[in-house]
């Protein structure tokens, strides 16, 4: 018998990829358009509804509420299991380590408690949920992330552009292999937990061995150079997404890493990407990128 999941956000960077990984196997893949459909009628027979809605953050306290609070509605009426791309927003600034389903979620930012509460929604509820918690994503192609719009962009001239300490780990997921996991934990969903925190461990990387990383995909040497924050500073009173970008900065200066062995434990056998091939599937073909040297 087919089975069926509803993507919503299916143009966003999760719900593509989550999309595809559903399709490979084997699933058939609804998606949801805002504007045009009700989300009672496609949700109607449905198996899985990933809940990869991101509105931008200055929407997050007006938005984030009302849409999850609509997904419960409709996953308790149909039955339906609900997978969440899970970040680490809710552990807070003053937990560093290796977080764990077990880790208390202490973010007192604006940001990390509104992530907080629509959790905490979920958990009161009586829907089956799934949070696949991961860190920063790695994407196939260019997506407005972090990685593609800061670090990476200047690595046609040998840069990769760190946010923070270069010594500080930090977690990263690669997408495909993150959608892959949706689809193991989908899979099982009736064996698991009503609620289901599900920590995936990713890439655990420093900035500078991001840097060794690039150097050997690109096959130049890749330096590090610090991103300068001052202009978000000033940029407060004119742009909307800078006091929200500024409030996540501790995240970059916070070694962390995210726990896995829920995860190992639910999908034995779960072969991730080797690092050094998402990176090399992440940026620009190198060989049609001039060298460091050659623009030197």
């Amino acid at each position: 018998m087919t089975k069926t999941v509803l993507i919503l956000g299916a143009t966003g960077r999760f719900g593509r990829n989550a999309a595809e990984a559903f399709r490979v196997a084997g699933w058939s893949v609804r998606s949801f358009d805002r504007q045009t459909q009700d989300l009672r009628q496609q949700a109607d027979g449905v198996d899985v509804i990933v809940n990869a809605w991101n509105p931008p953050y200055p929407d997050w306290a007006r938005l984030v509420p009302r849409l999850h609070g609509e997904v419960i509605a409709v996953a308790a009426d149909t039955g339906a299991t609900v997978i969440i791309p899970g970040n680490v927003y809710v552990f807070g600034a003053q937990m560093p380590g290796s977080w764990s389903g077990a880790t208390p979620h202490m973010a007192q930012n604006p940001l990390g408690r509104i992530r907080i509460e629509m959790e905490e929604a979920y958990r009161k509820s009586s829907v089956r949920t799934i949070i696949l918690r991961a860190g920063d994503f790695i994407d196939t192609t260019a997506s407005g992330n972090w990685f593609d719009m800061v670090l990476t962009k200047g690595l046609a001239r040998g840069e990769l552009v760190y946010p923070g300490r270069p010594d500080v780990s930090h977690a990263w997921a690669y997408l495909p292999d993150l959608a892959r996991a949706a689809v193991a934990l989908s899979e099982q969903r009736g064996s698991l937990p009503r609620f289901c925190d599900v920590p995936y461990t990713g890439y655990t990387l420093t900035g500078s061995e991001l840097a060794q990383a690039l150097s050997r995909v690109t096959g130049d040497t890749v330096r590090l150079k610090q991103m300068r924050w001052w202009p978000l500073w000033l940029a407060r009173p004119f742009w909307r997404m800078a006091p929200f970008l500024l409030e996540m900065r501790y995240l970059w200066n916070l070694p962390h890493s995210l726990d896995g062995t829920f995860f190992d434990q639910l999908v034995a056998g779960f072969e991730p990407t080797e690092p050094d091939v998402a990176l090399r599937h992440a940026i620009p073909d190198p060989t049609a990128r001039p060298s460091a040297l050659a623009q030197a």
